[in-house]
């Protein structure tokens, strides 16, 4: 939110999060930009009803189950003006390749400097505990959601993203 709060003085924002500290955390990262922010903790359905120019769902969806998921986005999509642009990025990985994937995310932690054993273990909690979902699967959610002329716009590690419009 920062970019885009940086990027677009004018603008204004709303920060929907289920969790206190991380909207803290937003506030405190936003500093004097968080005037330009609305703050409201909870889920998709405490969100106000827009209609909204635009919107981003960054590294959350992959910790929504897949039905909640496709509910989330079509709340999401509602709240949208017809051809609003929306930004997502999350886990997204083919599903018979996690183990893989999630090996090299955490081969590059280690490279990084992380703890070998710390990394070994965040990667078996992220590939246990997380809804991740195919790439595949992500984009047919979006669909079914009712976005339209979704296309990758970023692929890193075991991380995609998209842009689709409402």
């Amino acid at each position: 939110m920062k970019v885009f709060a940086t990027a677009k003085p004018g603008w204004g924002f709303v920060a929907v999060d289920p969790s206190a500290p991380m909207l803290d955390l937003a506030r405190l990262t936003l500093g004097e930009l968080a005037a330009q922010a609305s703050f409201h903790q909870g889920f998709i359905d405490i969100a106000p009803a827009g209609p909204f120019d635009a919107g981003a769902c960054i590294l959350t969806l992959h910790f929504i189950e897949r039905e909640e998921r496709l509910r989330t986005l079509r709340e999401v999509r509602r709240r949208l003006k017809p051809g609003a642009p929306f930004v997502v990025a999350h886990y997204s990985i083919p599903q018979d390749e996690v183990h893989l994937w999630m090996s090299r995310v955490a081969a590059f932690a280690i490279s990084s400097g992380i703890e070998p054993s710390h990394a070994r273990k965040a990667q078996d909690a992220v590939a246990e505990r997380l809804p991740i979902l195919s790439p595949e699967d992500d984009q047919q959610l979006l669909y079914e959601a009712g976005f339209s002329e979704i296309s990758l716009f970023y692929a890193g590690f075991a991380f995609r993203g998209w842009v689709a419009y409402a």
